[in-house]
């Protein structure tokens, strides 16, 4: 689960990670009056959406005069933004930030994520802040310093002096350093974060170190135990359809093609993407029901898939590993039937039971598609997609 910047920052403050004062605003009244109670002539505004890239998209400004900030903030309500990471349609602001300004002499990067080849909480820093830093991974490799903390110990400070000799940074600066570490990995640790993002961590012209920006994602599996951050869900962030199919344990993910795709299994649905793409078509979501397949589940899946009017034909794909494929088939009539499909279903079936499973949605006497390997599946449901062969 994603945080916005300013929630973010409210939890950086109380762990000692220092930050520039500021409030949210929800319109452009209000962000008047956080001007006027920060003080000042010069503001930094920061539209709140669940994405990065708002600089590049005229989502963050530094602003001159109340007159000026009030049209700004109207201006960025008003409209989604669109950046590289939304998409064509951008993402609603409801909210904005607004900062006091900081005169800056170097941007440093300072992340925080779980590194599952080290099996370790490690941190990332690099001198090349206000990149993207998958961008500095690619292009300048040399200018990124890993340290993976060990759980046992925890971090230690010879491990933040290190990193704030690679950054080249004062000794002052480098017990500062040491604090926000230390902060950043009792956050991450306490709040069942997977990453923790300070981009850029700034150092100001008085030698000051700022958090200028903050990212903070929670672990999906612990919000049942962190449930005032779960309270902080912004629903507006995301698609109606990945939020309806949460509620019925199912994952989704909307995309841009015309075959809807229904798949027990991350692993099994990426293959059959991939197949797909293969055969000339393009998947229309990302969509796991997950072991336990009901005919509860395949048919609110069927209506998820079905409310993307761009979808031409579905394949389903199911592995009868945990649930016979018999149930399965018959789980697959009912829901075809309930939910009144009249677009082409190609179903391939495979484990416990796959051959009953096959001759009942062949007796059904409804317009479901048979297939026995998941190649020839992909190929049927192209072709009555309207794709190529």
């Amino acid at each position: 689960m994603n945080l916005h910047e300013y929630q973010a920052k409210q939890l950086f403050a109380g762990y000692g990670i220092p930050v520039l004062p500021g409030k949210a605003a929800s319109s452009p009244e209000e962000a008047v009056d956080v001007a006027r109670e920060l003080g000042g002539e010069e503001w930094v505004v920061k539209a709140q959406i669940y994405a990065g890239g708002r600089g590049k998209a005229g989502g963050v400004q530094r602003i001159k005069g109340l007159e000026r900030l009030k049209e700004t903030v109207a201006r960025l309500l008003s409209e989604p933004l669109k950046t590289p990471q939304t998409g064509k349609k951008g993402l609603p602001v409801n909210t904005v930030l607004v900062e006091r300004t900081a005169t800056v002499a170097r941007e440093l990067y300072l992340g925080v994520l779980v590194d599952r080849s080290r099996e370790r909480v490690t941190f990332i820093a690099s001198d090349a802040g206000g990149m993207e830093i998958e961008e500095v991974a690619a292009e300048s490799p040399e200018k990124i310093i890993t340290i993976a903390v060990d759980p046992v110990v925890g971090l230690q400070p010879y491990q933040c002096r290190r990193v704030g000799f690679a950054l080249q940074l004062e000794m002052d600066q480098i017990k500062v350093l040491t604090r926000i570490m230390s902060g950043l990995y009792r956050l991450f640790l306490e709040k069942d974060a997977s990453l923790l993002e300070i981009n850029p961590l700034s150092v100001t012209d008085t030698g000051e170190l700022l958090a200028l920006d903050a990212k903070m994602n929670v672990d999906d599996n612990a919000l049942y135990r962190q449930q005032p951050l779960a309270a902080l869900h912004d629903e507006t962030q995301e698609d109606p359809r990945e939020l309806e199919a949460r509620r019925y344990g199912l994952n989704y993910v909307a995309l841009d093609g015309s075959i809807g795709c229904m798949v027990n299994g991350a692993g099994l649905a990426m293959a059959t993407m991939d197949l797909i793409t293969l055969a000339g078509g393009e998947p229309a979501n990302f969509l796991d029901v997950g072991g336990g397949t009901t005919a509860d589940k395949v048919a609110e899946a069927f209506k998820l898939i079905l409310s993307d009017h761009k979808v031409k034909a579905i394949l389903v794909n199911i592995f009868g590993g945990i649930v016979r494929c018999d149930l399965i088939a018959e789980g697959v009539i009912t829901a075809v039937k309930e939910v009144g499909i009249d677009i082409p279903v190609v179903v391939r079936l495979e484990g416990t039971n796959a051959e009953q499973g096959r001759r009942l949605l062949e007796e059904s006497g409804l317009s479901i598609v048979p297939a026995q390997q998941l190649s020839e599946a992909a190929r049927k449901v192209v072709q009555l997609a309207g794709g190529r062969l």
